[in-house]
């Protein structure tokens, strides 16, 4: 199973065209979208591109596809406009005998530093702090694919899950760290 996992995307239609062409490249099974996906939110700049109703459509055309989970600055409106549920504060999904939890990671008691109950072997993914993290704890891999519209760490960025394995990657598709449990 491959999946792609993006976050914070914050309606900013550049970053959503290019993540579109590392859809596409990348040919994913799923795509993960762990929130805040149209909206910028009132304490973020205004991201450069910042277009939802140009967004919407591009992230409609992986309805068929994507399990995403609610972000802080998801709202019912967003909602209205897109094909596929983004409300559940958390979503599991199985891959290769790995449970990977998915939440954005802004609800107390499923933050990466207060997590819900984890075994080894499972993953936290989260996003929300707009920086990547590759790291396995207690058995447990913490995996945050970054921002793609608004990195607080420099670089644009996405993931890709594959046979056991995470790769931390840029927009360009340039990989940047890879690891597993």
């Amino acid at each position: 199973m491959k999946l792609l996992v993006a976050s914070d995307l914050h309606g900013a239609a550049p970053a959503v065209r290019a993540l579109a062409a590392r859809v596409e490249a990348e040919g994913p099974d799923r795509v993960i979208l762990l929130g805040d996906l149209l909206y910028h939110g009132p304490r973020n700049d205004l991201p450069h591109g910042y277009a939802p109703k140009e967004a919407a459509p591009v992230l409609n055309g992986w309805a068929g596809r994507v399990t995403a989970v609610r972000g802080n600055c998801d709202a019912e409106v967003d909602q209205m406009v897109l094909d596929f549920p983004c409300m559940a504060d958390y979503a599991l999904v199985e891959a290769d005998g790995h449970a990977l939890y998915l939440t954005h990671g802004h609800v107390a008691r499923m933050t990466p530093d207060d997590p819900p109950p984890l075994s080894p072997g499972d993953a936290y993914l989260s996003g929300h702090t707009h920086v990547k993290t590759l790291e396995a704890r207690d058995g447990v891999l913490f995996v945050n694919p970054g921002s793609t519209s608004i990195p607080k760490d420099g670089s644009a960025s996405y993931a890709v899950y594959e046979r056991g394995a995470f790769a931390l990657k840029s927009l360009s598709g340039e990989t940047l760290a890879e690891g597993g449990w």
